[in-house]
């Protein structure tokens, strides 16, 4: 009835993985968004954020200028806290989409700047000089 085995099958292909970007997409471990490291550091960046308020409004009392955002904003206490608290979950919602696009790099680093360069600018306002009025002679 049936003919012999190996002239009626066709043999299977053999799959072999590709080298490249293949092989590191399956090495990259994939994590939920809110895990530890991430935990960590929106809040050094909420962290930096806040340094930076205390910072510049520190500033402001020595008398000198903020460069950034106006004056106004500044003195006025709850707006510029908005400001900062705004600032800090604009980068978390960017560290999200690069999360979902499977950016995990790009998460991780939104972050990563986004303390180093707040950080830096609050040390900054507290490194220059206070501005004294000049008085008349």
């Amino acid at each position: 009835a049936q003919g012999p085995a190996t002239e009626t099958q066709t043999p299977l292909p053999v799959v072999v993985p590709r080298a490249g970007k293949d092989q590191t997409k399956e090495r990259i471990q994939v994590h939920r968004f809110w895990d530890k490291k991430n935990d960590w550091l929106f809040a050094g960046v909420g962290a930096a954020r806040a340094f930076d308020y205390f910072s510049t409004l520190n500033l402001r009392r020595r008398g000198d200028q903020e460069i950034l955002v106006t004056n106004d904003l500044v003195d006025n206490h709850a707006a510029f806290a908005v400001v900062e608290a705004a600032g800090t979950g604009v980068s978390i919602g960017a560290s999200y989409l690069f999360h979902r696009r499977g950016h995990h790099k790009l998460e991780r680093w939104t972050s990563i700047v986004h303390f180093g360069l707040a950080t830096t600018g609050a040390v900054r306002n507290y490194c220059l000089k206070t501005a004294h009025p000049k008085s008349a002679p």
